[in-house]
């Protein structure tokens, strides 16, 4: 559990990737489990969508970016 608790904390945007990527991929599933697709398209459609959550956190995470260079000025400034 220690082992858990170290990689999400030292990966945060991959530990948010996946959970996001599962929640959606579970959602798609359950959503499309009636339509009648085919293998590969099941395929393609899960892969892109881990690759949307996947871009989801990319953009969450230049949010961060800004935030840490206005502390690091902040402290330049102190």
């Amino acid at each position: 559990m220690e082992k858990i608790k170290n990689l999400v904390t030292s990966h945060p945007y991959l530990s948010a990737w996946v959970v996001l990527a599962l929640g959606m991929v579970l959602i798609l599933v359950y959503e499309a489990r009636n339509v009648g697709l085919e293998g590969s398209q099941w395929f393609w459609l899960i892969t892109i969508t881990i690759l949307v959550a996947g871009a989801c956190i990319w953009i969450i995470s230049w949010g961060d970016d800004e935030d840490d260079a206005e502390l690091i000025e902040e402290e330049a400034q102190a």
